[in-house]
């Protein structure tokens, strides 16, 4: 892997902690900065579709309250109903080409959005917004 220099001014308390923690761990300072900075960052979106890469780096320059409906987002209940109903057909092997190709769809759009909810909450999270507890979420259909 390359690498570039980059000069940052921190805080002397800031450096201080790392100067101790790259101490207690046998790291470099730089090498902490560098995880630091990796494990903050939003996600890559690079393995993604390039249509679906193009929507989620425009996601980077929404609102919180933007992004925060878009992580609240639930699939339509007559899309999951459909899906469920095609899915248990499929179980039984009793699907038909066009609906082989209706489930799939489907399945793509439940994809893509799950994806996107994924890309919103790290976006915030980011951004410095508090997540909310695993209890405090929406149920899904």
């Amino acid at each position: 892997m390359t690498t570039q220099r980059v000069t940052i001014d921190l805080p002397a308390a800031v450096f201080r902690q790392l100067v101790r923690l790259a101490e207690a761990t046998h790291q470099s300072v730089e090498v902490l900065v560098a995880q630091s900075v990796m494990s903050n960052l939003p996600p890559s979106v690079d393995n993604a579709s390039p249509e679906l890469q193009v929507e989620l780096l425009r996601m980077q320059s929404l609102t919180n309250e933007a992004l925060q409906a878009i992580a609240q987002a639930q699939v339509d209940p007559h899309q999951y109903e459909r899906q469920t109903e095609l899915l248990t057909k499929n179980e039984e092997a009793v699907l038909a080409s066009e609906e082989r190709r209706e489930l799939a769809a489907l399945r793509q759009a439940s994809d893509h959005l799950m994806l996107r909810k994924a890309y919103a909450w790290s976006l915030l999270r980011w951004r410095g917004q508090r997540m909310p507890s695993l209890q405090a979420l929406p149920l899904p259909l």
